[in-house]
């Protein structure tokens, strides 16, 4: 095994992972994975495909992502782990998919209308 690499998405955030043979060491953006996300929740959201497949400390991953805030690049990563644990083993895809871990969440923010401060909320109506 070389270097698998896989490529996850998550509203506006695009996450790139190479994983290769290691100790478990997880780089993201050249910081590391608990400086990048300080957060223990968001941690958890990262680190859920990798425990589901059995795989922790195996792999030293390689993570390059870019866009949205913190929990849409999480999320997206959390995508790119789990495609690239199906490819390196297909027994990894039932409770991969089972969490919808597999399945690109396409929900996005709503444009700003015009005449409107947001998406949907109006001003205040005066009757007279």
């Amino acid at each position: 095994m070389d270097t698998i690499h896989s490529i996850g998405r998550r509203k506006s955030s695009t996450a790139r992972v190479y994983f290769t043979k290691g100790s478990g060491k997880i780089v993201v953006n050249g910081k590391e994975f608990k400086d990048y996300f300080p957060m223990d929740s968001i941690q958890g959201i990262i680190m859920d495909p990798i425990k589901i497949s059995g795989a922790e400390g195996a792999y030293d991953i390689k993570v390059n992502v870019a866009g949205g805030g913190f929990k849409g690049q999480a999320e997206a990563i959390r995508m790119a782990f789990a495609r690239t644990l199906v490819k390196i083993s297909e027994d990894n895809k039932k409770p991969l998919k089972e969490k919808k871990y597999l399945t690109r969440d396409s929900r996005v923010v709503e444009r700003k209308k015009f005449g409107k401060p947001k998406a949907r909320k109006s001003f205040q109506f005066s009757k007279r």
